[in-house]
């Protein structure tokens, strides 16, 4: 059975997308209580009886729905006491000039972030422990892109050593949280933001660095980044604009697919391109009818050249380790700097590594919610609101628990991943990325020599 909110949701997402008529519940609500009055009115008794054989067996229904809402409301308390008793920090890496590194060295750093310690019993969940979480940054202030990890305290060192393991070159500082350095009030500013989500199945991958090339160093007129078209368009916004992106993961444990496996264990995307894999291979057997007896059978498997390759691209990227993320960007801009070609481009950040045939990532939610359509009452106070929320979101980079579980009632926001899906669009850059607005250090620095006289 579907639940009641999730009901609603599909509801409401039908109905903005077919016909771009926004479902709001309070409606709904006031019809609910105008039919009930009515028929209080012309079956008085009926409605009386009906009222009376609820609180009747109030004993028997009450009690589940009380303790039901106990359990989660402790939940959520125990969970959002952890969460706010960690201290956090934010870390900014900056590449040098000379970088000669593909992805696969993000994704080997990635690997040492799939952390599921937190949650690993009963006992730890019921006390409010929750596995780490990450959140990868990429930020233009006024052209300037910077690149940013934010970490809790605990876990900084396990950053720190895994990115100079990969990158020896690079310089990582602790900085000043860059969001709070402005208001970004909608009273102050013009504020516009989405989120990302996959289109198609998740173990279904999109273009990643090997279909581009770049599991192999190449020389750099040759080489093809899908992250150097990202980069370059940050580094394009002016005087007053800033751009805001970033990528929320955490260890992948099947909570996406809200239900077990006929062991109790939890579904997870592996079971998924299981079923995946499944339905391709039926697709490529014809339907055979015996001329005799008539009956039908499926014939030899006949696979595509196509088919081939995907059933080959699902199999490798379900063997890498994999991420629950969510993804977004933010772009805020003063009043009289506000470029409106700047939201087409966020809407259509992630082009460069979809695929028609695959995987893609398509922007969602938030102000991409508003149609502007004449009969939505309220829009700007709406938009307002939801560009507060957005902004204080971001700021706590926040996207799987309470409150602002981006997954509650929209579980398709939540993006599986596998670690070189992830690598392809966000690594740290190499020499062939020459954007004006990247932040580079002029030199690579080192430890000391150890024979130095004291």
């Amino acid at each position: 059975m579907i639940p009641f909110f999730d009901a609603v949701k599909n509801f409401e997402e039908y109905f903005t997308g077919t016909y771009g008529i926004r479902f709001e519940p309070w409606p709904l609500f006031i019809l609910a209580m105008l039919l009930i009055l009515n028929a209080y009115i012309w079956m008085p008794g009926v409605v009386s009886l009906s009222f009376s054989m609820a609180l009747f067996l109030a004993p028997v229904w009450l009690p589940f729905l009380l303790v039901g809402g106990a359990i989660d409301l402790w939940y959520i308390f125990k969970k959002s006491e952890f969460i706010a008793a960690q201290k956090y920090v934010l870390l900014e890496v900056r590449p040098p000039r000379n970088l000669v590194k593909t992805p696969l060295a993000m994704e080997t750093f990635l690997t040492s972030l799939h952390l599921t310690g937190g949650e690993s019993n009963w006992w730890a969940r019921i006390t409010g422990g929750v596995r780490p979480w990450w959140s990868l940054e990429l930020a233009s202030f006024e052209g300037q892109v910077h690149f940013f990890i934010w970490t809790r305290a605990k876990l900084r060192s396990i950053v720190e050593a895994q990115m100079y393991a990969q990158y020896p070159g690079v310089q990582i500082t602790e900085a000043i949280d860059y969001t709070r350095l402005i208001s970004a009030t909608p009273e102050e500013w013009n504020v516009w933001g989405c989120d990302y989500w996959q289109k198609g199945a998740d173990p279904l991958p999109m273009k990643t660095y090997v279909e581009f090339g770049l599991d192999k160093v190449q020389k750099e007129p040759e080489q093809t980044d899908p992250l150097a078209s990202i980069i370059e368009f940050m580094s394009s916004v002016g005087k007053g604009e800033y751009i805001w992106f970033q990528l929320i993961i955490r260890a992948h444990k099947g909570e996406k697919y809200s239900k077990t496996k006929s062991d109790g264990k939890p579904h997870t995307w592996k079971d998924e391109a299981k079923d995946l894999l499944k339905k391709i291979r039926e697709e490529t057997r014809d339907v055979y009818v015996d001329p005799d007896t008539k009956k039908k059978t499926l014939g030899f498997p006949n696979p595509t050249k196509g088919q081939l390759e995907m059933m080959a691209a699902i199999e490798r990227n379900v063997s890498k380790l994999a991420f629950d993320v969510g993804g977004r960007a933010i772009y805020i801009a003063k009043p009289k700097s506000f470029n409106a070609a700047v939201i087409t481009h966020l809407i259509s950040l992630y082009k460069p590594v979809n695929s028609e045939g695959w995987n893609s990532i398509e922007s969602t939610g938030w102000l991409k919610n508003f149609d502007d359509y004449p009969w939505e009452t309220g829009v700007d106070k709406r938009k307002d609101s939801f560009r507060r929320h957005l902004v204080e979101v971001f700021r706590r980079r926040q996207f799987f628990h309470n409150p602002f579980y981006q997954g509650s009632h929209s579980p398709s926001k939540i993006m599986v991943m596998s670690t070189e899906e992830i690598a392809t669009i966000y690594h740290i850059p190499s020499a062939s990325i020459e954007a004006p607005g990247l932040a580079r250090i002029r030199s690579t620095t080192g430890q000391a020599p150890e024979n130095l006289p004291t």
